[in-house]
């Protein structure tokens, strides 16, 4: 990470410039960040589905539920359950 300038030695244009770059900066990892935790998410619906399937569940999803399931993961908010939370969920019934 860049250390800042010396406040003193900018003028109003270039403090605006500097603020402007650093909030475009963190929109644009805001955004790989979203697009990480739906990668994750989808990932671990899928071992969740295939632990599932090995304890007797069912072998195939309808497509209309999986579309529910996906649509469920790409709108949720806020960061992901650990993947061990999910899976001792999933051990308890």
């Amino acid at each position: 990470m860049d250390v800042l300038p010396d406040f003193k030695d900018l003028d109003d244009s270039e403090l605006k410039r500097l603020i402007e770059d650093l909030v475009r900066q963190e929109e644009e990892i805001s955004y790989q960040r979203r697009l990480l935790h739906g990668k994750i998410d989808i990932l671990r619906a899928e071992l969740v589905d295939r632990i599932k399937r090995r304890h007797g569940g069912s072998e195939t999803e309808s497509d209309v539920d999986t579309i529910k399931r996906l649509t469920e993961i790409l709108a949720h908010r806020g960061p992901p359950p650990s993947l061990q939370q999910e899976l001792d969920e999933l051990e308890r019934g």
